[in-house]
């Protein structure tokens, strides 16, 4: 019952919802309501991507504060 959307929690990690979704352009409650139910595959690759991008940007900052 509680397995929808695995893949996003889990490549999500430690990232926090509000990031997600204000890097998706949309508020943090619609990300929540795209959570509960097991979202189309487009839906999943906009998500995704804005997770990946965060992750990257991120590690940008890392190595500029470490260079």
């Amino acid at each position: 019952m509680f397995n929808r959307n695995q893949d996003i929690k889990k490549a999500k990690g430690d990232l926090p919802n509000w990031a997600i979704a204000e890097k998706l352009g949309i508020h943090e409650n619609t990300l929540y309501r795209w959570l509960r139910s097991e979202m189309s595959d487009e839906k999943k690759r906009l998500v995704i991507d804005a997770i990946n991008e965060l992750k990257r940007e991120l590690e940008e900052q890392k190595q500029v504060q470490n260079a």
